[in-house]
């Protein structure tokens, strides 16, 4: 093996191993008139995260930057149905947690996320 492709398998393994410290969960969200969405969310080793709900018809998403002493993170929302907004999440663990979203139409929703939000 020359010294080259010994480099590239070691990248090669760091990059494996870096990608397997990503982390997924659960995200419900619920709107001012009760509309629930449903979804998940994944932080991303190094890199903040994303989530994704939908109610069925409408997909909400937005990424975010976390570093690891941060507990709480503002992000936009963006929804396929024109809906925007400004999210805050207030991270009680890595991956558990809740929220708001303002969105431009005035309204508030709530989110949980992590394992208490298949409960809702």
């Amino acid at each position: 093996m020359t010294v080259f492709s010994m480099r590239a398998a070691l990248c090669g393994l760091g990059m494996l191993a870096v990608s397997a410290c990503d982390l997924a969960y659960p995200v419900t969200v619920i709107g001012e008139n009760g509309m629930t969405f449903r979804g998940s969310a994944t932080d991303t080793f190094l890199h903040g995260g994303s989530f994704q709900a939908t109610n069925g018809t409408a997909v909400c998403t937005g990424t975010y930057d976390k570093f690891a002493d941060i507990s709480t993170v503002s992000f936009p929302v963006v929804c396929n149905n024109g809906l925007r907004g400004v999210g805050t999440a207030f991270f009680q663990s890595p991956t558990t947690g809740s929220g708001t979203v303002t969105m431009t139409d005035g309204s508030q929703w709530q989110f949980i996320f992590g394992q208490a939000a298949l409960s809702i």
